[in-house]
């Protein structure tokens, strides 16, 4: 179906999904020192909620973090004090979106994003979801383990670019926007999300904005303008597991 959205159309049947699957395999991506997820089927005694045990139906049990096991949405509830839930910060769905590519930069050891980088890139563009595919973009990207790499992030500079330039929702294909061990710092998140005390939130902290992270763009999709669906399951916790898709926008 082709549907219009502001000046552009999209073709319903042609969506690009940026997400990864969670499963219980070590296929799974793995970040923050965790196992890998669980799946598994319900037992009660010599019942066990499974088909091809004689069940009638697959009745599974899933154990999983949403922030390690794989694409993910979170609001600023994910570093306050204070409880906030996704699924009441995020109230709508569609967004113009600019897919970017960017080579992160090594600086004393460690690779960064800057905000240099993200001003080139977005050429004076300003969406409200920025996507940003990292270079070079492995398929490992979809399997890795995490843990202990201390993989690229965003230098908390960018992540006030971001922000100071009216992005909304900032999606990247790493574990996090900050950099694995950082002492607690947390500075691009806080950055992004305009927030200075994690104890008592500002008044303009920026409680409908998202980040999410462990994305994966395939290289057969062109860096340029999209129509962002940002999925969410509707968990009142700090952050869901999610599934953006994007829709190329047609003259």
């Amino acid at each position: 179906m082709i549907l219009q959205f502001d000046t552009h159309t999209f073709d319903t049947s042609q969506p690009i999904d940026i997400s990864i699957p969670l499963t219980n395999t070590d296929a799974n991506p793995i970040a923050w020192y965790l196992e890998q997820p669980v799946i598994e089927p319900v037992r009660f005694g010599d019942w066990v909620g499974k088909v091809a045990a004689g069940s009638s139906t697959n009745f599974n049990n899933i154990h999983f973090n949403p922030h390690g096991h794989g694409t993910h949405t979170e609001c600023l509830g994910h570093i306050t004090r204070d409880f906030y839930s996704i699924n009441q910060c995020l109230q709508t769905f569609f967004f113009r979106a600019e897919l970017i590519s960017i080579a992160p930069e090594k600086h004393a050891g460690d690779s960064i994003i800057t905000q240099n980088q993200l001003e080139k890139a977005l050429a004076g563009n300003t969406p409200e979801a920025v996507v940003i595919r990292t270079l070079p973009n492995l398929a490992s990207k979809k399997h890795q383990n995490y843990s202990h790499t201390n993989p690229p992030y965003l230098a908390a500079e960018a992540a006030h670019y971001l922000r100071e330039i009216g992005v909304k929702h900032l999606l990247i294909d790493l574990p996090s926007v900050d950099r694995e061990e950082d002492g607690g710092a947390l500075a691009a998140h806080k950055a992004f999300w305009n927030v200075n005390d994690i104890q008592q939130l500002n008044a303009d902290a920026r409680l409908d904005c998202t980040i999410t992270e462990l994305i994966f763009v395939p290289d057969t999709v062109p860096d340029g303008s999209y129509l962002l669906n940002l999925q969410i399951a509707s968990f009142e916790n700090d952050a869901s597991p999610s599934k953006p898709v994007l829709y190329a926008l047609q003259p």
